[in-house]
């Protein structure tokens, strides 16, 4: 029996007894991210596309006009430079990525997404749209703005935490850059 089968079977098994349900908010709240990674996963397969890469390509996206050198892609994607390396090496080959001289330090390389990554990222917007309408199918108005306005809260409050503990991985910088949010 794999893992997530066993969790369901203790969810059915706790529902049927009456007994509390020993899960916590952290474990939905992780348990909801995966599982929505895995629809978004099958729901990109047709276009040949993996998480990894669709990954890559969205941090690219939302990093501006400026491109981005692959160690501070890396410590955004929370994965090591090789790991990233890999995954460039492969968008490049295939048209989504291209890599180009700083500016102003012609030993750095920037990595910049082309046209066609950014037809990928529309599309995964477009696919990212139906699927949270599947996903939130039968919630209300007012219950999907309390979800995200209890979920914000709560992810300004971690980056709280991440600044005063100094973070880990350059996340803390992040945090505190984003404590606006």
């Amino acid at each position: 029996m794999k893992t997530g089968e066993k969790v369901a079977v203790a969810v059915a098994k706790s529902d049927m007894q009456g007994t509390a349900k020993p899960f916590t908010f952290g474990y939905l709240v992780h348990d909801v991210s995966r599982v929505r990674r895995v629809v978004m996963d099958m729901a990109m397969r047709p276009y040949d596309i993996t998480r990894s890469q669709w990954s890559v390509l969205t941090t690219l996206a939302r990093g501006g006009n400026d491109g981005m050198m692959q160690v501070d892609l890396a410590r955004l994607m929370e994965v090591g430079k090789v790991t990233v390396g890999g995954l460039i090496d492969r968008l490049e080959a295939s048209g989504h990525v291209e890599r180009r001289p700083d500016a102003t330090d012609r030993r750095v390389k920037r990595v910049f997404i082309t046209p066609k990554g950014h037809g990928v990222v529309k599309l995964m917007v477009e696919v990212a749209s139906d699927m949270n309408q599947r996903i939130l199918a039968g919630l209300s108005a007012e219950e999907i703005a309390m979800c995200e306005h209890v979920l914000g809260r709560v992810k300004k409050n971690l980056k709280t935490i991440l600044v005063e503990n100094g973070g880990a991985n350059g996340l803390a910088d992040m945090a505190a850059e984003e404590l606006d949010d």
